[in-house]
């Protein structure tokens, strides 16, 4: 007969191991996206298809505690609990980095200020009694473009998600390149400029800190000092706290001059980073998402231009520039992905 404490051991690793693609009908598996402002869940079906969806406000300034409890809020406006008896199959959660997705452990992410050393998953799978998987947010979602995106069908694809932050993953043969402690893909914070601004990481120069969309937003703030006929300041009514990266890329295509002084340096920079990821990586398909993609969305062909004469790469045209099948959702269906291996 085993032991109570060989039971438990038992027990532990079952609940540490990845659910592969069961999903049944009357099983439920949530994807959880955790970001510096709000957390994202949803029921994620074997097709990648999002069949429902839930926000919650994230408490990432706060302690632990309240960051944990935004967590569950998030998943508990998704469906009513009594539904979750008998059917919740796994949890997978994606984070930003840097993290510890062996022992699914926050470490330091600079937009988490809540958790330090946080062993979140062990907390969920001690709160819902199930698998529980978690990796960089990044990671996530270049599973869930590779899987199901747009970057189905190759083999090795590198994911850009340009929003609030700037996060990336790398697939290479099907699955995620970790690295050697599994921080491996902070592509965000790959430095261009070392003499540029201070980005939250603590370097200076990082992608990041110049195309972001704060970035972007910050940077027409600066120009707008000088050129008050701006059409921004009239679209925010003289608030510059309000001018945002949609904002910038309104005005652009109204032919606003700061605006396109703006766009112009954020293509340059992104342009500049990617050919330096080509030259490293040189991926099957480079795949852009994030909250600012559809303010990047008209301007491909140019980022495509700029990359041609920013690397070594003899064939950049080869490599497809397209933008992400799940936009914002990426995360969702990422941490999904995650849990079927």
């Amino acid at each position: 007969m085993a032991t109570k404490n060989s039971s438990r051991r038992q027990s532990h690793r079952a609940a540490n191991t990845r659910v592969r693609s069961k999903n049944s009908h009357s099983e439920i598996v949530i994807g959880v996206d955790i970001g510096a402002t709000k957390v994202a869940a949803g029921v994620v079906n074997a097709k990648g298809r999002i069949l429902q969806r839930n926000v919650a406000a994230m408490s990432s300034s706060g302690d632990a505690a309240a960051g944990f409890s935004s967590v569950i809020a998030a998943i508990s406006g998704l469906i009513p609990a009594e539904k979750f008896e008998g059917k919740l199959a796994a949890i997978g959660m994606c984070a930003p980095g840097p993290l510890d997705p062996k022992r699914g452990v926050i470490i330091n992410p600079p937009n988490l200020p809540c958790w330090r050393n946080y062993p979140l998953a062990a907390e969920m799978r001690r709160h819902y009694h199930v698998p529980v998987t978690l990796d960089n947010d990044g990671n996530a979602a270049a599973l869930a473009e590779a899987k199901w995106g747009a970057g189905r069908g190759y083999r090795n694809v590198f994911y850009a998600g340009i929003g609030t932050g700037i996060g990336s993953g790398i697939v290479l043969n099907g699955q995620i390149y970790h690295g050697r402690t599994g921080a491996a893909g902070e592509g965000g914070h790959v430095g261009i400029d070392p003499n540029g601004p201070k980005c939250n990481c603590g370097k200076r120069g990082c992608i990041e800190v110049l195309a972001s969309g704060p970035a972007i937003a910050a940077r027409a703030k600066r120009k707008l000092a000088e050129h008050p006929e701006s059409l921004l300041l009239k679209m925010t009514h003289g608030d510059l706290s309000a001018i945002s990266s949609e904002m910038v890329g309104k005005a652009f295509a109204d032919g606003d001059v700061i605006a396109r002084e703006v766009v112009e340096e954020t293509l340059d920079a992104l342009s500049y980073w990617l050919a330096n990821i080509i030259d490293l990586l040189e991926p099957d398909v480079i795949v852009i998402g994030g909250g600012v993609s559809t303010m990047l969305a008209p301007f491909l062909d140019q980022i495509r231009n700029r990359i041609k004469v920013s690397c070594i790469n003899p064939s950049p045209d080869g490599i497809p520039l397209v933008l992400a099948k799940y936009g914002e959702d990426s995360g969702i269906a990422g941490a999904v992905a995650l849990c079927e291996g």
